[in-house]
């Protein structure tokens, strides 16, 4: 029995998708049931909590990949109801969803804001390669920005120009790419899906294996190239965020934790378990006052 190429090109995109977030899936077309929960942050003057969770999706299939917009009064997020993902735009005041992206034949995964009402995604072409695109809120043509450069399985900007790419591969690599050459190199090898700007800096945070298969999350430096280790994650951890005065959240299990790297034999500390939902991605306003969890149950 033969395929129309678009089916084929989604099944493979969603074949690489699912083995670059180790989401479970029986077959290549199935993708977990998420929803994307939101609630206030309280992390200053000794408190560690977070308020009431509201289920800003509620919907039985995919939702997932939250990012918070400049302004912080909504964010963007990844849903698949159709054949394939778009990115769609949640506005907090309103409590309002609207799509963003309604392409045909292909699917777009991990929206990243812009400056200037754009926003970039890793899309999955006809085709299935994955590569980085530019797209307007406003609508029209979008952009491929980086041509030479798959499959990319995930992205965080470290400037206007410079970016750092979760690349598919045996191993998977972290890799430094610039718009205006089109090329990317590698940083470092056996990395996790979970790419963070690092507040105040042009450094991105990620998450390397190490042999004895424990795991470090570690600072990638562009101007120097360094590479230095954070801290050792927590045990079943690998998505994290940073609050704008620069202490870690990560998620385990149900388990949100906190980590403040600049305090003095610093370790993880619980902050909420919210059972029964088993965490995975996660966000933080640029006011630090409100956190997005993709949470299943």
């Amino acid at each position: 029995m033969l395929f129309p190429l678009r089916w084929i090109a989604i099944a493979v995109g969603l074949a690489l998708f699912l083995s670059a977030c180790n989401d479970p899936a029986d077959d290549a077309l199935e993708v977990p049931s998420t929803d994307i929960y939101l609630a206030s942050l309280e992390l200053t003057n000794g408190t560690r909590s977070i308020g009431e969770l509201q289920n800003i999706t509620n919907r039985d299939g995919y939702d997932n990949q939250p990012f918070f917009l400049p302004d912080g009064g909504g964010l963007l997020y990844t849903s698949m109801q159709g054949e394939q993902t778009d990115i769609f735009r949640y506005t907090i005041a309103g409590d309002r969803h609207e799509p963003l992206t309604r392409t045909e034949g292909t699917s777009e995964y991990s929206p990243t804001p812009l400056e200037d009402g754009l926003f970039s995604v890793v899309r999955v072409e006809e085709d299935g390669t994955q590569r980085l695109w530019r797209f307007a809120a406003a609508g029209g043509e979008p952009e491929l920005l980086l041509p030479d450069v798959a499959p990319v399985g995930y992205h965080a900007w470290m400037d206007e120009e410079r970016l750092a790419l979760f690349v598919l591969g045996e191993p998977p690599t972290l890799q430094r790419a610039t718009l205006a050459a089109g090329e990317a190199a590698v940083v470092a090898e056996d990395i996790g899906r979970s790419l963070q700007p690092v507040p105040n800096s042009e450094a991105v945070s990620f998450v390397q294996q190490r042999a004895e298969g424990l795991a470090d999350l570690m600072r990638f430096d562009p101007a120097t190239g360094a590479l230095e280790v954070i801290a050792e994650i927590v045990e079943g951890g690998q998505d994290h965020a940073w609050t704008p005065d620069g202490l870690l959240l990560m998620t385990s299990g149900s388990v949100l934790y906190r980590f403040d790297p600049s305090a003095d034999a610093a370790a993880w500390e619980a902050v909420a378990d919210l059972s029964p939902l088993e965490l995975s991605r996660i966000a933080v306003s640029p006011d630090g006052a409100r956190v997005a969890f993709v949470g299943e149950e």
